[in-house]
Order: structure tokens, then C-alpha cells, then sequence
């Protein structure tokens, strides 16, 4: 009589974490839905003046901005201060 009992427990123990991930599940798929198709993702028409310039720097000349490209990176980089990585071992020829 025992097992009877104890197989209906096991169903109720069961049932509570499939809810869970059912309720978990619909929460993010809704989530998604919301995000992907809310009012904030409808594409922005552009204005004539601003879309016949194909770079930003382009359009920010046409205004009379000027454009400055940054400093390269230096080819020899600084030495890192600290301990050095140890090198590894020379290969085994044969």
C-alpha cells in the first residue's frame, strides 16, 4: 500500500519543477516577443539630406565638421613591467 502513496508523491514532486520551467519558459518567450516587436524597433526614415552621404564623416564635412582620424598605435609596444613568462622548453628533435 505503500508504493500506491508513494507514486502519487512522486507525481506531485514532479509537477511542481515541470510548472516552473513551463512558467519560466512562457516568461521569456514573451519577453522576446516584447523586446523584438515593440514600438521601439521600427526602422527610422532619414531625410533626403542626411542619406545621400554614404560615411559619417562624410556628412559631418558636409556641415562643415572637421574629421580627425586617431593616432595610430605605436609598432614597438613598452616593455610590461614584472616578471617576464618563462619560455618553453626547445623541441625534441629525433
Amino acid at each position: 500500500m505503500q508504493q500506491h502513496g508513494s507514486a502519487q508523491s512522486l507525481k506531485a514532486m514532479m509537477a511542481r519543477p515541470l510548472a516552473i520551467a513551463i512558467t519560466v519558459a512562457v516568461v521569456g518567450v514573451l519577453g522576446i516577443v516584447v523586446v523584438d516587436h515593440g514600438p521601439w524597433t521600427h526602422p527610422q526614415v532619414q531625410s533626403a539630406d542626411v542619406a545621400n552621404y554614404k560615411t559619417t564623416g562624410e556628412a559631418a564635412r558636409a556641415v562643415g565638421a572637421t574629421v580627425t582620424p586617431t593616432e595610430p598605435k605605436g609598432v614597438i609596444e613598452p616593455v610590461v613591467p614584472g616578471p617576464k613568462p618563462a619560455e618553453p622548453p626547445a623541441p625534441v628533435t629525433q
